[in-house]
């Protein structure tokens, strides 16, 4: 077993990147990826507010995204960031959160969830669906219609939208219009050194694997569970009923075959609205081009109007 894949050090190794993040930021004195984030896309209004949503997990801070548009009760659309599971990340998700508030019109809830090794699985995605459940019977309290709800996010932020969308087809509700996975791990029971790239040294690599896996599973044969490996050949469900889904891959990524797994699956099952591969990327390239994240924020906008339009 490789040393990092060994769960006392991975929590390790996991805890630093976390406190590296932070001090980091700090030191920047504000200039860091946080104002950088702020910065681009500067055409989008950042009109925002803090809310705290209660769960059982622990409580968690969202930052409210709020459409330019004066519709009385706009549809929502709900974020989890990326980061392994282990990293706090929000921020980098703003761009995308004021695009599709300006673009798709809807209000956008940026969560900042709980996190490994502190919160190992199963308590993200368990707080992740208590969270979509109070937003769905708590909006109306807010200005929001709860009634017409999308879920989504990048890397393990799209890994948690899939499991929400899995909890809402089991429980039988709330309803969720739209599932949108951006180059998500779907797949951490297969060993990321039998995963493979189509460029030789791509951005994801075993070490970082090995780091954040087994701090959100230590468990290694737990990583077969749905909510954390639904592209494995293990789950053989009936998702026939689950949200309808844009899958968004990138074409070197390391997480790409097991994304076009998924994306068959739910295509099997009628729940397929569109597959989109964005060629010549790697994943986290939105984070870098601009021009790419512009074209496939856009995408994600329209599906997201599409899905919440009033009947």
């Amino acid at each position: 077993m490789p040393l990092l894949a060994r769960p006392a050090v991975a929590a390790l190794v996991a805890k630093a990147m976390q406190r590296v993040t932070v001090l980091a930021d700090r030191r920047s004195g504000g200039r860091g990826s946080t104002a950088a984030s702020h910065a681009r896309f500067p055409e989008f209004p950042r009109t925002v507010r803090e809310l705290t949503i209660p769960t059982s997990i622990a409580p968690a801070r969202v930052t409210v995204y709020l459409p330019a548009n004066d519709e009385p009760a706009p549809p929502v659309h709900i974020n989890f960031h990326g980061g392994g599971y282990v990293m706090t990340l929000t921020e980098l998700d703003d761009p995308l959160c004021r695009l599709l508030a300006a673009e798709a019109g809807v209000v956008v809830i940026n969560v900042d969830y709980a996190v490994a090794p502190q919160h190992p699985f199963p308590a993200p995605p368990r707080q992740a669906y208590e969270i979509v459940r109070w937003i769905a019977e708590h909006g109306a309290e807010e200005g929001w219609d709860g009634g017409r709800l999308t879920v989504g996010g990048q890397s393990a932020g799209g890994g948690l939208a899939a499991a929400v969308a899995r909890q809402v087809l089991e429980q039988g509700g709330p309803s969720v219009a739209l599932q949108v996975l951006h180059y998500p791990p779907l797949d951490l029971a297969t060993n990321a050194r039998d995963k493979r790239a189509t460029i030789p040294k791509p951005v994801l690599r075993p070490w970082m694997a090995d780091v954040f896996d087994t701090s959100y599973v230590p468990d290694a044969p737990r990583r077969l569970d749905r909510l954390v490996s639904p592209a494995h050949a293990s789950d053989t469900a009936d998702l026939t009923g689950i949200a309808p889904a844009l899958l968004v891959t990138a074409e070197h990524d390391l997480l790409r075959a097991e994304g076009e797994r998924y994306a068959e699956r739910l295509r099997g099952a009628g729940a397929l609205v569109e597959h989109h591969d964005v060629r010549g990327a790697d994943h986290g390239y939105d984070g870098q081009d601009d021009a790419k994240a512009r074209e496939v924020y856009a995408l994600i906008a329209r599906r997201v109007r599409e899905a919440t339009a009033a009947g």
